[in-house]
């Protein structure tokens, strides 16, 4: 049967996605679902990383069953994802140790302050990852749950617990166990990525407290990310290209020349600015970051985050009931006289 379509998975901060595209770049059948948002306390942010994987699958089944495509035409998988949220699991079992800590959680942020109050620290790591020090990444989550679940450290520490950003996570169900790796893109979003060298840095994992033996092996977003090997595709397509959600939305506006810039709106609000082959350093409070990691060449980007956009539209709906719809708040703004303020 020959390999007609290309399916893409976009797993989001509030939803799993699948896309099939044919060889046109066409979408013939597209399936999402929503998953469980845990809040365990004020400023903390949970998702179950087994609600993540069961929900990618379903998508993936649904998308097939109503386009009617057999698993023998995906000539290929892509992944784009929520970056930074953090997954730790035994590598024996496969078990989560715990709910993963996604990129919106506040709990590490004085994890990041006792590191950075270390004379020349939030420079040091500033200048090796473009970053600035901050709970969002997925540094200090990992060692928040290292700290924090019982015998983590000790499991970590004798090679037994692997860490990934859900690209990972997904990699790892996807292929069975057989391949724990992320890409350029989403390694640079751990706050442990020396974005000059390309490599998992040493004095960042010690100032973290982070094992080298829990990082996956970094590869270019357009790799050979293993066979896809469960239930659903039995006879094997390749994962073949992997991105972190904002850098992805970066190459998929063709965003690829320095000064081209691209402004998305969804959980959050993110700007990036492809800056070439130079890393520059915002002056105002913006990151330095990788933009695009394909056939051997990197090409860095300036970043401004705003983390809640329609989060906020969804707390106002959900939580405050101040909403019906999310088409509601759009027909309120749509609704308002311009008086020239």
């Amino acid at each position: 049967m020959s390999k007609k379509y290309v399916l893409a998975l976009d797993q989001g901060t509030t939803s799993s996605r699948a896309i099939l595209f044919d060889h046109a770049g066409q979408p013939v059948g597209i399936a999402q679902h929503p998953f469980r948002q845990i809040y365990p306390k004020p400023g903390w942010v949970e998702h179950d990383p087994r609600e993540i994987a069961s929900s990618q699958l379903g998508v993936i089944t649904e998308v097939l069953v109503s386009s009617g495509v057999s698993p023998e035409e995906i000539d290929s998988i892509g992944i784009t994802n929520q970056r930074e949220t953090t997954v730790v699991w035994n590598r024996e079992t496969g078990v989560p140790i715990a709910n993963a800590i996604v990129w919106q959680c506040r709990r590490t942020t004085d994890i990041v302050e006792e590191v950075c109050a270390r004379p020349g620290v939030r420079e040091l790591i500033q200048a090796k990852t473009g970053l600035i020090p901050d709970a969002y990444f997925s540094a200090s989550k990992i060692k928040w749950l290292l700290d924090h679940v019982p015998g983590a450290r000790e499991a970590a520490e004798a090679g037994k617990l692997a860490f990934g950003t859900v690209d990972t996570w997904l990699i790892w169900q996807l292929t069975g166990g057989a391949v724990h790796a992320t890409d350029v893109t989403n390694a640079s979003r751990t706050m442990l990525f020396n974005i000059h060298t390309l490599e998992w840095d040493d004095e960042l994992l010690e100032l973290l407290d982070v094992p080298r033996s829990m990082l996956p092996e970094v590869k270019w977003s357009s790799d050979d990310y293993g066979s896809v090997s469960n239930e659903i595709m039995t006879y094997g397509p390749s994962i073949t290209g992997v991105a972190g959600d904002q850098q992805a939305s970066l190459f998929g506006h063709c965003c690829f020349r320095p000064g081209c810039t691209k402004n998305t709106y969804g959980t959050g609000c993110f700007m990036l600015m492809n800056t070439g082959d130079t890393c520059v350093k915002s002056e105002r409070g913006l990151v330095s970051t990788i933009g695009i990691a394909l056939d051997g060449k990197i090409s860095y980007a300036l970043e401004g985050s705003i983390f809640h956009a329609g989060a906020t539209i969804q707390w106002l709906r959900d939580k405050l009931g101040l909403l019906s719809s999310t088409k509601e708040a759009a027909d309120l703004c749509k609704s308002l006289e311009d008086n020239g303020g």
